[in-house]
């Protein structure tokens, strides 16, 4: 899968920003360490909520929601349309930010989704995929992805947003499994998904050894349950 194809298949931006959220909650819920995979930041900036999610080995991704739309990056390491292909360069692959829309030029600047390389800083993508509230569909620009090796997933679409495109209680709770080693209450998963207030039981049943109390912070930062209809409709 590449962008072209994430693009066909990825929900609205409600639904992904509802998704993240979960997320972000589930995580943090089944993250002992502090130290989840998927966070959600409501507060990122001024009339911008983040989505993010790192696999602590150089691979992430971040999904802006701003007053215009969303804005989508993702950074697979080893992919032949790396930024760090050419030494020399250091430059974003052909096509992969040109035809942004002004109301996201911004973010290609952003310094936290840029890595600083002897030739000044570049942006830390392989994926690009934007949406504006008008537009019908998810966007990306027109690419020629790499054809050696026969990857089918040349950018790491596939395997970083394989979630956000399943859009279901299951595909998380199958992640969740296997990545924590743990068997999951498909039912208490799904009321997550859902946005029922977290209740101290619900916590437990989620994982045991998780304190309700301890989350309030994290929480508040997620915005979780999600707030007014108006702020979930344009931020």
């Amino acid at each position: 899968m590449t962008a072209a194809d994430l693009a066909k298949r990825l929900p609205g931006i409600p639904t992904v920003r509802a998704l993240s959220r979960s997320y972000a909650v589930l995580d943090a819920i089944l993250s002992p360490d502090g130290s989840p995979t998927y966070t959600f930041d409501a507060h990122w900036a001024a009339g911008e909520e983040l989505a993010a999610m790192t696999t602590g080995s150089g691979d992430e991704y971040s999904i802006v929601f701003t007053r215009a739309g969303a804005f989508i990056r993702g950074f697979d390491h080893e992919s032949p349309m790396s930024p760090y292909r050419d030494d020399d360069t250091y430059a974003t692959w052909p096509g992969l930010v040109e035809s942004v829309p002004r109301e996201f030029a911004s973010q290609i600047d952003e310094p936290a989704f840029c890595h600083h390389v002897p030739t000044g800083k570049v942006l830390a993508a392989t994926v690009c995929l934007w949406r504006l509230h008008d537009d019908p569909a998810w966007r990306c620009g027109d690419i020629a992805y790499p054809r050696e090796g026969g990857l089918a997933d040349p950018d790491g679409s596939g395997w970083m947003f394989a979630m956000l495109a399943d859009a279901t209680p299951e595909g998380y709770r199958a992640y969740a499994e296997d990545f924590f080693e743990v068997s999951l209450d498909p039912a208490a998963i799904r009321e997550v998904f859902e946005h029922r207030p977290l209740t101290a039981d619900l916590v437990r049943r989620i994982n045991p050894e998780a304190d309700l109390a301890a989350l309030e912070e994290t929480l508040e930062t997620i915005g979780y349950p999600p707030g007014s209809p108006d702020r979930e409709a344009g931020l």
